[in-house]
């Protein structure tokens, strides 16, 4: 499919394209910015979004899967229109509304844009239920962090208070840092830090083991 979509049927088909054995297309182009305000949210490149929409499936969120159980998608792909909408909404301090800008989210939630680089990449703002119910009782968002920096080729991380929900991205080149909005706040962890290497499994004793997911 080289072209974007532009009709119910060829829309369709793109919806149902199978990016891991878990995750169809269709449930990565939600948005309530695009429902609410009326605007695509469908990929101009649709080959380069299902390209690294498959490594971000089937590298990060189907592993995510098998360990945990169920991966709920908050907020995956957006378009330009929908990212550069939410982004001026969020320059004007309009509440609810938290994009950066396009060519910042290029190879981010951008997925059929490379980066200034000429890089690709995917993100999805995720919640797992089974530590959301963890964080709620106090669990530290840490301890879900070192488990996927020590398990899973993730390239970075960035954790929000709300059921513990965060970003996690796949991307040609592999930054491995985590953020977080959550106390403590900044970076945990980012290559030339001495905590990036190693094992952290300290933090995470009582966490299953990395269950084999087949895609």
């Amino acid at each position: 499919m080289a072209k974007k979509p532009e009709s119910v049927s060829t829309l369709d088909e793109l919806g149902r394209v199978r990016l891991s054995k878990s995750f169809f297309m269709r449930e990565f182009l939600y948005s309530e910015v695009a429902n609410l305000h009326g605007i695509s949210n469908i990929p101009d490149d649709p080959d380069l979004a299902v390209t690294v929409g498959k490594h971000l499936c089937e590298e990060l969120l189907e592993p995510l899967h098998a360990t945990f159980g169920k991966v709920v998608i908050r907020s995956a792909f957006r378009s330009c229109d929908v990212n550069g909408y939410c982004s001026e909404q969020q320059r004007a301090k309009k509440k609810g509304y938290s994009c950066a800008s396009n060519e910042a989210n290029f190879a981010g939630h951008i997925w059929d844009r490379r980066d200034a680089n000429g890089h690709a990449g995917a993100t999805a703002c995720i919640v797992i239920p089974w530590f959301a119910d963890r964080y709620e009782q106090g669990e530290d968002w840490r301890s879900l962090a070192w488990w996927i920096h020590d398990h899973l080729p993730y390239s970075s991380l960035y954790f929000f208070p709300k059921l513990a929900a965060f970003n996690i991205s796949w991307h040609e080149i592999l930054a491995r840092r985590i953020s977080s909005y959550i106390e403590p706040k900044g970076c945990l962890t980012r290559p030339g830090m001495p905590n990036n290497s190693g094992t952290h499994a300290e933090w995470y004793r009582g966490f299953p083991e990395l269950a084999a997911s087949s895609n």
